[in-house]
């Protein structure tokens, strides 16, 4: 395990970088929730199954939840907030968060597919042992995110802040970080191969050394695993 210490490093996002985010975009196949147009307004707290599709929940709190196995396909969160849930083996195809606080939320052992979530506050949520596909998180606050063990494939997390989160031996597929917070991000035993992190910004950064080899790092970012490999670079 290697932690990774780099006090000048802060990206500043120059034309080539936003060219490549711009060209990333286009190119990693994120698919979008497929979600109608006409949805149903649904209060969640009087739901009658845990089956919930093609509905919109907007404008409450959801409390003290404790629930496994419920599902939702083609459902839009918007301005909704999570206290003290949890919902374990939780299933989401198709589902939009938007302006949504999840924060210490339990989403364990989830299946989560073409699910978006926009602007949210997930501090703390839980994400370990979920297998997530096409799955985007755009400007969300994730500090102390949970994703050990989880299986990550056809992902993007766009300008958020992933501080002090936990991917603990997690399997990425053509994961992207673009423009992200990552300090303090622990990535022991998972493989970075491929993963691009030269737009993201950290200080410290925690990392099995055997799992580094391939990833995509910023000239500053290569000078600072190179000093702590103990090699003296020369100005």
């Amino acid at each position: 395990m290697v932690k990774y210490l780099n006090s000048f490093y802060k990206t500043e996002i120059n034309q080539a970088q936003m060219k490549r985010m711009i060209d990333l975009s286009q190119t990693l196949k994120v698919q979008q929730p497929k979600i109608p147009q006409s949805l149903t307004p649904l209060d969640f707290n009087n739901r009658e199954d845990s089956y919930i599709n093609m509905a919109i929940i907007s404008d409450c709190s959801i409390t003290k939840e404790d629930v496994e196995k419920i599902c939702f396909e083609q459902v839009l969160f918007k301005n909704v907030t999570f206290i003290k849930g949890s919902f374990r083996f939780i299933e989401l195809t198709d589902v939009i968060f938007e302006h949504c606080d999840l924060s210490n939320v339990n989403f364990s052992d989830g299946n989560i597919h073409r699910t978006q979530f926009r602007e949210c506050k997930l501090l703390g949520l839980n994400l370990s042992d979920a297998t997530l596909r096409n799955v985007l998180f755009d400007n969300c606050n994730l500090n102390m995110g949970s994703f050990g063990y989880a299986d990550l494939k056809q992902m993007r997390f766009d300008s958020c802040s992933l501080r002090n989160a936990d991917y603990y031996e997690s399997k990425f597929t053509k994961v992207d970080f673009n423009n992200c917070d990552l300090d303090e991000v622990n990535f022991t035993g998972t493989e970075l191969k491929g993963i691009d992190l030269s737009s993201c910004e950290f200080n410290q950064l925690t990392v099995s050394f055997d799992s580094l080899a391939g990833c995509i790092v910023s000239t500053e970012q290569a000078i600072g695993f190179a000093r702590l490999l103990g090699l003296k670079i020369k100005e």
